[in-house]
């Protein structure tokens, strides 16, 4: 739409790539153009499947295949890269551009050690083997990396996630190249986690002095990552602009729809349906004239399906719509789109679940992992409990032991609606499998991709319900609209569906046994804001019409909110907080959900400026807790001795429980006064400031 005046790193001029599947052509994107600037940041967001990876891919020349540049240009650092041999591709690739990707463990060698696969990359420059070691364990120290001998010897599955995305960032930056290509970088990472890559890349962006095409979903991450941004929308780009503006100020329908997607800051399930976008992307390679986005428009009208709107520019932004004047009326949902209430339970009422004293030590060699140590919680009938906290905290092997995947240690007890259920599920009666289901967060590894989703779905209602004949019918299709499937969907295989359809069939299976408690492990860390709102709309639904009861995990504390009654907060296998959902998030917290709640970027809050409680190091090892308070050795607020040699109790203050040695007077809350750096502790003297 717009280039910058100097050479950019990145230029697409007017470029269409398509896919050749069965004989056929398919348009994926359609004249596109925009350029990125040197030291500038790009951000493309979008659903899923509207052509943003294939914009990466095409930047790298590294399409599929059966994929291939129909039409227009692909300019890198002023080079034409669209018809290169594969000597001057190589040379491309060797020196200026680098890709980091969504998965870390997918994109490391398995069978190397860090340090050669990093050192690979200056070797393939020319740089002698030891001078290439000696430099790669320099990159690492760059990406803020401790104890660098230790991971240059490491394989990348002895690292953590976080650890891996900065190898990987390492390996992409130690060519100094002219383009970045970040394609989801840090979906798969908690919240710290997420920031600290986040800060890396900023520092490290601006030492290497490299442009970036950041590649994202969560749009609060694009808003304070990005310099500008644009908007794919069914392989055509609807907007762009400044990233502050254009999120600020849409001018597109789509992009607005995008944005109203997301949960508002304290917008709980029970304030009603979040907005969604209506209807369904067109099928790839599917003929379209006039505006692509007009069939899930709520201005379109006969000029929008006959004639492809012209950019229209407005300040800094431009926009392709025909009705940029209606597009700031666009409204939400109504009150008619309410959430059916969830089912009003007593607090004295008996729960569905209650865990007593549940921990689960696995051996390593000699030694012993506590993975999950004494956690006691209540789950009542209709409620959801979100579990939260750092990647290794527990909280997946917390879901095991309540599925019964895992068996726990003796001495602790899990009871279903007051009735204790065998540790192990094999041990479990037919009722009790059948009462707790899982949701996975990759429908792709829980779906078998060889079934059609009338057999995926019928076989639970088979094994978990016992239906069959015309009973089996009745519940498939009860089922099938509950979760908004239709008909047509039915003889399909996982592979011809999004990511979105394929985790409602995933929701379906869970409900063929008319479950009593469901556990959601990450169920929409992968979906775009679109289809993820959809996905919870339709747990809020489903737990209001069936009463079933959720354990939600989560790292994303947005959706976490929205969605949960309660939340418990683990850290290295310990509750470390847990209580009503607002008084969790507005506080008194404990200082580890302070930080967890620092770090979650905001676009409601975008000028709130730097908050974050940056944690020393990473979580220990569970193979050696630290002495007395377990999270002492991270605490920005630790008081002193007695944090390091006696461990907290729980404190209780109407239903909100948290361990800590600080008083409550003197716990952070969120939005408030900073807490004084020390305070006194419950059962000692106070400490002087």
């Amino acid at each position: 739409m717009t280039a910058p005046k100097s050479t950019p790193a990145l230029e697409l001029r007017d470029l269409s790539v398509a896919y050749r599947t069965g004989g056929v052509e398919l348009p994926v994107l359609r004249g596109v153009s925009f350029a990125i600037a040197p030291g500038e940041t790009y951000g493309l967001v979008g659903e899923s499947g509207c052509g943003k990876s294939t914009a990466a891919f095409a930047a790298l020349r590294a399409l599929a295949r059966n994929g291939a540049i129909s039409g227009g240009r692909v300019l890198v650092d002023g080079q034409d890269i669209t018809n290169l041999d594969p000597a001057g591709l190589r040379q491309l690739r060797l020196s200026k551009v680098s890709m980091v990707y969504q998965d870390p463990g997918r994109a490391l060698n398995p069978s190397m050690t860090v340090g050669r696969q990093i050192a690979e990359v200056y070797e393939a420059a020319g740089t002698r083997r030891a001078d290439a070691l000696a430099r790669a364990e320099a990159m690492l120290a760059k990406v803020r990396i401790p104890g660098t001998g230790r991971v240059m010897t490491a394989f990348p599955h002895q690292l953590s996630g976080g650890m891996q995305q900065r190898v990987v960032i390492a390996m992409a930056l130690a060519k100094n190249p002219t383009l970045l290509v970040l394609d989801e970088p840090t979906t798969g990472l908690d919240a710290t986690v997420e920031a600290e890559v986040l800060d890396l890349i900023v520092a490290l962006k601006g030492e290497f002095a490299t442009s970036v095409l950041f590649i994202s979903h969560n749009l609060a991450i694009i808003e304070r990552m990005c310099d500008r941004i644009g908007v794919l929308y069914a392989g055509s780009l609807v907007e762009e602009g400044p990233g502050a503006e254009l999120l600020s100020r849409p001018l597109h329908p789509y992009t607005m729809r995008l944005l109203r997607c997301l949960p508002a800051a304290g917008r709980r399930k029970s304030d009603g349906r979040l907005d969604t976008i209506p209807g369904f992307l067109p099928p790839l390679g599917s003929i379209q004239t006039g505006c692509v986005f007009a069939p899930r428009c709520d201005f379109a009208d006969a000029v929008c399906r006959t004639v492809a709107p012209p950019p229209v520019r407005i300040g800094g932004q431009t926009a392709r719509c025909h009705h940029i004047d209606l597009a700031t009326t666009l409204r939400r949902a109504g009150p008619e789109a309410a959430v059916p209430a969830p089912p009003t339970v007593s607090s004295d009422a008996r729960p569905a679940l209650q865990v007593d004293g549940v921990s689960k030590t696995f051996r390593v060699g000699p030694h012993a992992l506590r993975a999950v140590s004494d956690v006691s919680l209540t789950l009542l009938t209709g409620e959801t409990l979100g579990l939260v906290g750092e990647s290794g905290s527990g909280k997946t092997t917390l879901a095991r032991l309540l599925l019964g995947l895992t068996a726990p240690d003796a001495g602790g007890t899990i009871e279903l609606d007051g009735q204790k259920v065998a540790g192990q599920a094999k041990r479990r009666s037919r009722a009790d499998q059948k009462a707790l289901q899982i949701v996975f967060q990759n429908p792709d590894s829980a779906l078998n991709r060889s079934h059609t989703v009338r057999h995926l779905i019928e076989r639970s209602l088979s094994r978990l319900a016992g239906l069959f004949g015309h009973k089996r019918a009745e519940r498939l299709a009860a089922l099938v609209s509950a979760v908004r499937l239709t008909d047509r969907h039915l003889p399909m295989r996982p592979r011809q569906l999004s990511g979105g359809l394929k985790q409602r069939v995933a929701i379906a299976r869970a409900f063929a046994g008319d479950p009593r408690v469901v556990i959601c492990d990450e169920p929409t860390s992968a979906l775009d804001v679109s289809v993820q709102a959809a996905i919870l709309n339709l747990l809020a639904e489903l737990q209001g019409g069936a009463g079933v009861s959720y354990v939600f995990i989560s790292h994303d504390l947005g959706v976490v909110r929205y969605l949960s009654d309660r939340i418990a907060v683990l850290y290295l296998g310990r509750i470390m907080e847990i209580g009503p959902a607002e008084d969790v998030f507005n506080g008194p917290h404990h200082p580890y959900t302070e930080a967890l709640l620092s770090a979650v970027p905001d676009l409601a809050d975008r000028h709130r400026g730097d908050k974050r409680i940056r944690l020393s190091g990473e979580m220990p090892s569970p193979l050696a807790p630290p002495p007395g308070c377990v999270f002492n050795s991270r605490c920005p607020r630790k008081m002193g001795a007695i944090c390091e040699t006696e461990e907290p109790t729980m404190h209780t203050d109407t239903g909100h429980a948290i361990r800590c040695h600080l008083p409550q007077d003197a716990l952070g809350r969120r939005g408030g006064p900073p807490p004084p750096e020390r305070a006194a502790s419950r059962s000692h003297a106070a400490v002087p400031a």
